[in-house]
């Protein structure tokens, strides 16, 4: 045999090596996965994230996918005439508007996810919040007394049918409409779905994909890039007020997760190809790894554990 070919094989066995343990962690347990930025829109890194979740899948992983969809939404928007307003963040969603959120998250987002799954076989199911009850809203009321329309917040997430599914070996992949008052569709952010989701169902891990690298104490800091950090950090982060807009919902989603019972969350850098792989079966992770532990236990660098 070519000695280099040789090489590479052996480099592929070593990696196979260090996975093991960590597979053998979450084989049988339950990873709820946010999916969302680049990682959503690139088609490239689609296909990879695609392949990735039936990789888990395959190991005995049971994984449920909660998506958003944003910019789509905004898109679609346009392309009707239609000019999005936002308020601190929030899409207002008056019931045109609705309309066309529930179009593109469920209609178009949802179905073409579910089907790309399911190229690798019988194993994604597409759903709803409104689907089952599994996640109902009650309706926002905006600080400044604005009606932002039909924006709601979770109150509450039934698992019955992510159990039923998981349990026949299939993949949930959510759409973050919810049911609300009165039998109505509401808009709901999809970091706090993913929160409430991964908290309801006693997940082991809850995956945040986004498009920086994990979460930083200071984001114009590159090196405060936190490797480990706990429930305490988070809390005290957002106490702070220096976040990114864009990380608020995703840490009050770890919040409300940790303090459910799950044991981790992870933020990661979606542009990163096969960042969720890297992430859960090597020693050193790519992203950061968030558990419910008092503060002092976090830190930088380091192995995971």
């Amino acid at each position: 045999m070519d000695p280099k070919l040789l090489e590479d094989l052996q480099a592929k066995a070593r990696v196979l090596h260090e996975a093991l343990p960590w597979i053998r962690r979450v084989a049988g347990r339950t990873i709820v996965v946010k999916y969302g930025g680049n990682a959503m829109t690139d088609e490239r890194l689609r296909d990879v994230f695609v392949d990735d979740v039936a990789l888990l899948r395959a190991v005995g992983v049971d994984v449920v996918v909660v998506h958003g969809g944003g910019p789509e939404i905004t898109a679609a928007m346009a392309q009707l005439g239609r000019e999005a307003r936002f308020v601190d963040g929030q899409r207002v969603t008056d019931a045109d508007t609705m309309d066309v959120v529930r179009m593109v998250l469920v209609g178009r987002i949802n179905k073409t996810l579910v089907g790309r799954i399911n190229r690798h076989g019988r194993l994604a199911v597409g759903l709803s919040g409104e689907d089952g009850l599994l996640v109902t809203a009650r309706r926002r009321r905006d600080p400044g007394g604005l009606d932002l329309g039909f924006v709601g917040d979770v109150d509450q997430v039934d698992p019955t049918a992510l159990r039923a599914l998981t349990g026949v070996g299939l993949i949930p992949v959510i759409a973050t409409v919810a049911a609300g008052p009165d039998g109505l569709p509401y808009n709901v952010n999809a970091d706090a779905v993913a929160g409430a989701v991964a908290a309801s169902l006693d997940a082991e891990k809850l995956v945040y994909l986004t498009d920086v690298e994990g979460l930083y104490g200071d984001l114009s800091d590159p090196s405060s890039l936190y490797s480990r950090a706990t429930l305490d950090d988070v809390e005290q982060l957002l106490s702070d007020g220096r976040l990114h807009s864009g990380m608020i919902p995703k840490l009050r989603g770890v919040a409300t997760a940790l303090r459910g019972g799950v044991r981790s969350a992870h933020i990661l850098d979606g542009r990163r190809r096969h960042a969720l792989l890297l992430e859960l079966f090597t020693d050193q992770g790519v992203g950061t790894m968030i558990g419910p532990g008092r503060s002092g236990a976090s830190g930088r660098t380091g192995t995971r554990t």
